[in-house]
C-alpha cells in the first residue's frame, strides 16, 4: 500500500516504478517525473545513570503507549543528532546531559526509523516526567522491566549499555525473541 498518492512538487499522481533493478520500487510523479524517495527518519536517544541506576521513561504516546524507553525522539531538520539526544532528554526527563560517546546505531529491515544511541552523563536538572511520559524513574540494572520495553532498539541498547557501563551480563534469552525477530 502506498503512503502517498500525490507529488509534493506539482500535485500529479504518484506511481510506483522500478527505476533500477537493484533498488526497490520508487514513487514517481506521472506529470513532472519527480522521484519521491521515502527516506528513513532518524531518532536519537541517551542512556545514562543516576545514583547507579538507569533513567527510563514510560511513554504516554503511541506507538508503544505505556512501555518503557530511555529518553529519545526524532531529530528535527537542521538539528544535530547529538543535539536531538540532549534536547529529548531535557524534554522527557528534565535532565541536562553531556554526551560521552556513541553507544550504537540501530536499524531494522521493516522499520523506517534509524535510532542513534549515545551514552551520557547528567550535568544538571531534576528527574521529572515530561509531557510525553507517564512517568520517569530509575531502575537498578537487575530491575529493568525487560518484558515491558517499547522497541527492539530499546532492548538492544539497554543490553549493550549494561555490558559496557556496568560490566553486567544478564541472561535475557526469555525476552530476546519478543524484540529481535
Amino acid at each position: 500500500m502506498k503512503e502517498y498518492s500525490f507529488c509534493p512538487k506539482c500535485g500529479g499522481k504518484l506511481d510506483s516504478r522500478v527505476l533500477k533493478s537493484s533498488e526497490p520500487p520508487r514513487l514517481v510523479c506521472s506529470q513532472c517525473q519527480f522521484v519521491f524517495f521515502l527516506d528513513p527518519k532518524v531518532a536519537a536517544g541517551a542512556l545514562f545513570s543516576l545514583d547507579g541506576s538507569v533513567v527510563m521513561v514510560r511513554r504516554s504516546i503511541e506507538p508503544s503507549y505505556g512501555k518503557w524507553v530511555f529518553p529519545g525522539g526524532y531529530v528535527d531538520r537542521g538539528e544535530t543528532v547529538r543535539g536531538a539526544a540532549i534536547r529529548e532528554t531535557k524534554e522527557e526527563v528534565n535532565l541536562d546531559v553531556r554526551i560521552v560517546s556513541l553507544l550504537d546505531v540501530y536499524s531494522y529491515a521493516k522499520s523506517s526509523v534509524i535510532v542513534v544511541v549515545y551514552t551520557a552523563e547528567i550535568v544538571g536538572g531534576e528527574l521529572r516526567a515530561g509531557d510525553e511520559a507517564l512517568e520517569a524513574r530509575v531502575f537498578s540494572p537487575n530491575a529493568i522491566p525487560w518484558s515491558e520495553l517499547a522497541f527492539p532498539s530499546t532492548f538492544e541498547a539497554l543490553r549493550a549499555y549494561l555490558r559496557s557501563n556496568f560490566r553486567l551480563e544478564l541472561d535475557l534469552s526469555e525476552y530476546s525473541s519478543s524484540y529481535l525477530q
